[in-house]
Parts: C-alpha cells; structure tokens; sequence
C-alpha cells in the first residue's frame, strides 16, 4: 500500500473532482485515476463514484476513509518528528478557517510565520463553524479558527474578544445615539449576515429575545455593509468583519456591549503536530503586538 495514492485520493475527495486533484497536486490525471484504480484493485472494491459532475465515495469508501486518513496523519506526524529530532522545522499544517479571519488575520500571521518557519508549508480551508468542528474532529485539519466555546470533544485556545456592533446609514435616525437598544432594531428592515458571524449574531440577538424584520440574508460582509450604506436596513456584525470597510456607514455600540470570543480549537494540545505548536505559539504572540 502507496502512501502516495492514500494522499491522492484525499485530495481527490477533498477536490470532488479528478482534473483539479490532479492539478492540486501537479500530476497528470490519468496519474490520478490510475493511483485510484490502483487502490481499489488492491482493497477488492470500488471507493469512488466517477460522473460528469466529479467524484464521490461509495459506501465501502466512506467506511474506510477514516482509516485512511489517520495513516496518511500519522506519517506526517512522524515526518516533523523526525525533522526536529534533526534539528530541521519541516511538515505541512492544515487550518480550518473563516472569511474575517483569513482577510483580517492570517495574511500577516503567515506572513511573519514563514519568515521564521519557512519550511512548514501551510494549507487552508475556509468554512463555518460546524464545517471547521467536523474536519477536526475527521483529521482532514489540524486546527481551526472559530467562535468559542467549541465542540466539547474539542480543545480550545482563546484569542481575543471580537465586540458585535449595530451597523446604520450614516443618515439614520438612530445614528446619533451612542448606544442601541435591542428594542429599537424590531421597527428596522434588517440584513441578517448568513456567514460564520451569522452564528454569533443570532446568538446575540436569540439571547436579547428580539423579533426582527429580516429582508435579506447574505454571507457576503461586503454586500451586507454596501446594503446598509445604501438605506437597505440595518444590521449587527462583528467588528473584525467591519474593519476596513466602515467609513461609509455609522458603528453604534448595542445596549449590552455583547462580544464573540475567537480562538482556536483542535483534538488535543498535547498532542498537537509540532507545526501546530509553533504556529499555536506565532498567532498568540502576533495578535498580542498587533
């Protein structure tokens, strides 16, 4: 059994298409598909579903890609040991993210962590909350940015309190008051933001007990703050996602000053991957001198 072709069909699920595994990964595609029919020769049964639209496991393949994962996991597991038992800082590390974090945050903290770490190559994938659990919790990441508190089956670094802020037209009526109460937002047309903030804001708003006049819904922050700016309605986001685009709108505190805290969740600290360690120990470090 190849290494190599466990690795291929990862990427070719996490892909859900032959030709962009290939090119993910910089081989041919029939590189790819014979790695597959390799494979499958080998364990006796089909793992992948092949159609016009892409791939996807049969059932045999769902039950073992569990397996597969943890090997191909456990090989990179030993390949960073064995680099800092040589004194070399080498691996690769998957984090989970979402749209505020990686505009907002990860391009300096990857910045300035390759500077330091130029050997650890870091692979990201963007998705909400529950999708960012789910791969932790599966091996296809290492860790993941998310809202706090996290799966209990989870381990959670926190990193900062992200305040949740009432967005209004620069010429609305409620824009001159220096706090908003709940109340107030019930008489407003409001933008519901369907992202990974959306959590929090219904959370937020669930917990105030308020009855809103939702008239749109977008995941887009862009087009939730571009709907305010132009008399839509209003609406509550964080104040990461609202950094850099709020000078064309009005920022008002809510009534209970309500925060999100961000942070970072994975299996296990303890037994974290070497690389995610040090990038643990960078982001704490980073967002401290920011």
């Amino acid at each position: 059994m190849s290494l190599t072709k466990l690795e291929i069909l990862l990427k070719t699920v996490e892909m859900g298409n032959l030709s962009r595994a290939a090119e993910a990964l910089n081989v041919t595609q029939s590189g790819v598909s014979h790695a597959i029919s390799s494979l499958e020769s080998e364990y006796g049964f089909q793992l992948l579903i092949r159609n016009k639209t892409g791939v996807r496991l049969t059932e045999n393949g769902k039950r073992v890609l569990t397996h597969i994962r943890e090997i191909v996991n456990h090989n990179e597991r030993l390949k960073q040991d064995v680099a800092e038992i040589n004194g070399i800082e080498a691996g690769t590390l998957r984090i989970g993210t979402f749209t505020s974090v990686s505009t907002h945050w990860l391009p300096g903290i990857i910045h300035h962590f390759h500077l330091e770490h130029p050997r650890i190559e870091i692979k990201l994938m963007e998705g909400d909350y529950g999708t960012i659990e789910t791969w932790i919790q599966q091996g296809v990441i290492d860790l993941g940015f998310m809202s706090l508190p996290s799966s209990v089956h989870l381990e959670a670094i926190p990193l900062r309190k992200d305040r949740m802020l009432c967005v209004l037209p620069k010429d609305h009526s409620l824009s001159k008051q220096s706090t908003i109460r709940y109340a107030q937002l019930e008489k407003e047309p409001f933008i519901m933001p369907a992202s990974s903030c959306g959590y929090d804001v219904r959370r937020v708003l669930e917990a105030a007990r308020v009855h809103l006049n939702i008239q749109f819904e977008t995941g887009d922050d862009h087009v939730i703050v571009a709907m305010v700016e132009n008399g839509l309605g209003i609406s509550v986001m964080s104040e990461l996602a609202l950094q850099g685009q709020s000078q064309n709108v009005t920022v008002v505190e809510l009534e209970d000053r309500p925060t999100r805290s961000l942070g970072m969740s994975l299996t296990s600290i303890k037994h974290a991957l070497p690389a995610a360690k040090r990038f643990i120990e960078h982001t704490q470090k980073w967002l401290d001198g920011e």
